[in-house]
């Protein structure tokens, strides 16, 4: 399998309004009536490091220009206006478009040592504290629009004590019920079958309730998965099952690609996996960045024409964009497909 890095990365680099000036990552991407939308997360400054969703469009999947001069997602819409909004996951369904985010509640700074996760500073800012708020957690939630532009919060869809993202919306119900993919970070021991994070699956009849979750997928590579896993992308059908991109983390804090197949009526079971990792930082802008380096971090993929564009941060600082024919990716996940 030969997975192709555009000749164009980074596609897309921080630069002109001032809530994107320093850095613009892990977009949600959609194929939408012949045109891509890009769903970016972009700062303007790393003291404090606030990001915010913003919007942009393309007609060939390569070149994006601003879909609106405005961020279409902030945390002063989630009534948290110094929160940080982050990592778009987006679907159209029902006619509507659906942003899963992350949000972080209140203001940090962002301090990289350039070796490995940046230290984030939280504690001069009293509403961590005043709220007995374990500094840097995160929730989840969704966001919905008519025209993909114009978004309003819709729920959450985790609870505020405990750390979850990454989640990802499955683009269709699966039995008549929405699906969803969590990474949950304190559901590890024995009560809950892992010893570290792993790719959860939760379901709703109406998208505002959700049941408890169950467990989809574990590190099983010590080498190069073995701090945890987390849902990339938004899941792909294809004939085979749900082809679910994720990340894996290691010691280093090193951030890589494996691949899944999930049962397309129960997407908790997992019927095929890569043995290895897919990607893996390679060229320059996915090895050095602004804030974290060594990082390649898939938010989106779409297929056209036959083809999955892989959109991903690098680094926390830009863009990049890689493609690989479906019949291939699905082929090299197949490999692994568990008997």
């Amino acid at each position: 399998m030969n997975i192709q890095r555009s000749t164009s990365n980074p596609i897309v680099v921080p630069g002109g309004a001032a809530w994107r000036k320093v850095s613009t990552f892990n977009p949600g991407v959609i194929l939408h009536d012949g045109k891509f939308y890009m769903y970016e997360r972009a700062a303007g400054s790393l003291k404090p490091f606030q990001t915010v969703i913003g919007a942009l469009v393309s007609d060939d999947g390569v070149h994006f220009t601003p879909a609106s001069g405005e961020p279409v997602l902030t945390g002063e819409m989630l009534g948290l206006p110094k929160a940080s909004i982050e990592d778009a996951r987006v679907v159209h369904l029902d006619g509507l478009f659906y942003i899963c985010y992350a949000v972080q509640p209140y203001q940090f700074d962002c301090w990289p040592n350039g070796v490995g996760v940046p230290r984030y500073y939280p504690e001069h800012y009293s509403e961590w504290a005043a709220t007995n708020t374990e500094p840097m957690i995160t929730r989840s939630g969704i966001a919905v629009s008519e025209d993909g532009i114009h978004f309003k919060p819709l729920t959450y869809t985790t609870p505020p004590e405990i750390d979850d993202r990454d989640n990802a919306l499955f683009p269709e119900k699966i039995n008549g019920r929405y699906a969803l993919l969590r990474r949950p970070m304190q559901y590890v021991g024995p009560k809950y079958g892992t010893d570290r994070p792993g790719i959860w699956v939760s379901y709703s009849d109406d998208l505002l309730t959700w049941t408890d979750p169950a467990l989809v997928a574990v590190a099983e590579n010590e080498v190069w998965e073995g701090t945890k896993i987390g849902a990339a992308a938004t899941p792909l059908k294809t004939s085979r099952g749900w082809l679910v991109l994720y990340h894996g983390v290691d010691a280093d804090s090193v951030y890589r690609v494996g691949a899944l197949m999930l049962d397309l009526k129960d997407p908790a079971k997992v019927i095929a996996r890569t043995s290895n990792f897919i990607m893996e930082p390679e060229a320059y802008y996915e090895r050095f960045g602004l804030v974290i380096p060594n990082v390649i971090f898939p938010t989106a993929n779409v297929v056209s024409d036959g083809v999955v564009y892989i959109y991903y941060g690098c680094c926390d600082t830009c863009i990049g964009l890689a493609t690989v024919p479906l019949e291939d990716l699905v082929a090299e996940v197949m490999k692994g497909e568990k008997k």
